[in-house]
C-alpha cells in the first residue's frame, strides 16, 4: 500500500504538516535539500467543470508539496479560480495549535504501550535504522500510533528530496484567495481527517507502517512520477500508479472511496445554490473508477474536462 500512503500524504494538507516537531531532526529540514523542478513540458494539471444555469463548480486535484519552479496557476485554472466566489479545500486553513490539539487527542498510544512494543521486531529494527539515516532519534515516534508514525516516515524522503508545502498547490491557492478576498471553506476538519486513520484497526495500521518502511527508499522516485502525471493532466496514469499495489480494501474504503462519496453529496447539495465554487482536493480523489466525478455521475451529474 505504499503508493496510497504517498498519495494520501501529498493530498491531506493538515496531515502533511502534522509530524511532531520534536521528532524531526534539523537535517531533514535542511534548506540546502531544496531543489527546483526539472525542465518539463508545459504543466497542465487536469481541471473539471460542473455547471447549470446559475451554479458553477470547478474540480481541481492538488499535490500538497512540490519542488520550486512548477508553474501551474495560469491559463484556465487561474481564470476558473479568479471567477469563483469561494475556495473549498479538504480542510480550511487551520492554526498550528488546532492541529497539535487533534494530534494529542487522537495519535497518542496509551501510556502503557509503545510503538516498538506493538511492531514486529524486524519492522522495529528497520524503523530505527531508517530514523537514524535521517538523523531522528529511535524513540522519537515511540509514543504515537502506527498510522501517525507511517505518515511521519513518508515525510522524510519528501523533505530530503526538496519538496516543500510552501510551494504546494494548497499554499498557492490559499495565498491567491487571500489576495483576492475569497473566503475559504473545508469539506472536512483536521480532527475528522486524523480520525480516519485513528479508526483503522491496529493490524491495518501496522501493515500500513510496514509498507511504508520497506518501500521508503523508492518513494522519492514514485513521488516524482506522481508529480509528472499530475503535471501532464493524466489522471488515468495517476490512478494506475496509486492503486497498482493496494491490497487492503479497508484502507481504500476509509481513506478514498467513502470520502469521495461524501464530497459528491456535498457537491450535489451545493449545486442547488447559485454561485461559483473552486474545489481543490487531493489529485487521487479525482482519478480512477471511484473518483468524485464517478460518484457524481451515479447521481446524474455530468462533469466536463476543461483542461
Amino acid at each position: 500500500m505504499k503508493k496510497l500512503a504517498l498519495a494520501i500524504t501529498l493530498s491531506l494538507s493538515a496531515l502533511s504538516l502534522s509530524a511532531p516537531q520534536v521528532a524531526l531532526a534539523k537535517s531533514v529540514h535542511k534548506p540546502a535539500a531544496a531543489r527546483s523542478a526539472p525542465a518539463t513540458p508545459a504543466v497542465r494539471p487536469a481541471l473539471w467543470k460542473l455547471a447549470d444555469k446559475d451554479t458553477t463548480i470547478w474540480l481541481f486535484g492538488t499535490i500538497h508539496a512540490l519542488p520550486k519552479g512548477i508553474k501551474w496557476l495560469d491559463g484556465p485554472i487561474a481564470k476558473a479560480f479568479d471567477s469563483s466566489d469561494v475556495l473549498v479545500t479538504e480542510i480550511p486553513e487551520s492554526p498550528p495549535e488546532l492541529l497539535q490539539g487533534a494530534v494529542m487527542k487522537l495519535a497518542l498510544l496509551p501510556k502503557d504501550q509503545t510503538l516498538h512494543g506493538l511492531m514486529p521486531k524486524a519492522d522495529a529494527a528497520l524503523m530505527d535504522k531508517t530514523l537514524g539515516e535521517y538523523g531522528v532519534p529511535p524513540a522519537a515516534l515511540d509514543k504515537y500510533e502506527p498510522w501517525f508514525a507511517a505518515l511521519n516516515m513518508v515525510q522524510f524522503p519528501l523533505m530530503k528530496g526538496g519538496y516543500s508545502a510552501a510551494d504546494g498547490v494548497e499554499a498557492q491557492l490559499t495565498a491567491r484567495a487571500k489576495a483576492k478576498g475569497h473566503p475559504q471553506e473545508g469539506l472536512e476538519t483536521v480532527e475528522y481527517q486524523l480520525g480516519l486513520f485513528d479508526s483503522l484497526p491496529q493490524k491495518t495500521q501496522l501493515t500500513y507502517l510496514h509498507g511504508v518502511l520497506i518501500n521508503l527508499p523508492k518513494m522519492s522516485s514514485e513521488l516524482d512520477n506522481l508529480v509528472k502525471y499530475w503535471s501532464a493532466g493524466n489522471p488515468a496514469k495517476l490512478a494506475a500508479l496509486m492503486n497498482a499495489d493496494e491490497d487492503d480494501p479497508k484502507l481504500m474504503e476509509v481513506l478514498l472511496t467513502n470520502r469521495n462519496r461524501n464530497w459528491a453529496k456535498w457537491i450535489k447539495a451545493r449545486m442547488a445554490k447559485p454561485g461559483s465554487v473552486f474545489i481543490a482536493v487531493g489529485a487521487g480523489h479525482l482519478a480512477g473508477a471511484q473518483s468524485v466525478q464517478a460518484q457524481l455521475a451515479k447521481s446524474g451529474f455530468r462533469v466536463t474536462r476543461v483542461q
